[in-house]
């Protein structure tokens, strides 16, 4: 099992930056994390991909979607089960509950958090 924790989140104005974090606790020591990411979701729509890491034997990869591409920088330092999302110049159309989404191996399996409130309004 792994326990995904987030934080960050709250109120911003548009055009204002906000960052997120995300922490995943793997219960067993042979749990890999390989990828960590955002999804967001607004009442009445279907959850939306945001961003993630993963982590490849080519390297790290980092994925964005179209409408956060170049205003969104996500994060996750070497070796550590923490990843961070940058979010700039936010628009109103950014407001909703953001999710921690986590791969691991073996499996794969999947893991969420229990999301974080992001504001922005004037």
């Amino acid at each position: 099992q792994v326990q995904v924790v987030e934080s960050g989140g709250g109120l911003v104005q548009p055009g204002g930056s906000l960052s997120l974090s995300c922490t995943a606790t793997a219960s067993e020591s042979d749990i890999s994390i390989y990828a960590m990411g955002w999804y967001r979701q607004v009442p009445g729509k279907q959850r939306e991909f945001v961003a993630r890491v993963a982590s490849l034997p080519s390297g790290e990869s980092t994925t964005y979607a179209g409408g956060v591409r170049g205003r969104f920088t996500i994060n996750r330092p070497k070796g550590k089960n923490t990843m961070y999302l940058r979010m700039d110049s936010l628009n109103v159309d950014d407001t909703a509950v953001y999710y921690c989404h986590v791969l691991s191996n073996p499996g794969p399996l999947e893991f969420w958090g229990q999301g974080v409130l992001v504001t922005v309004s004037e």
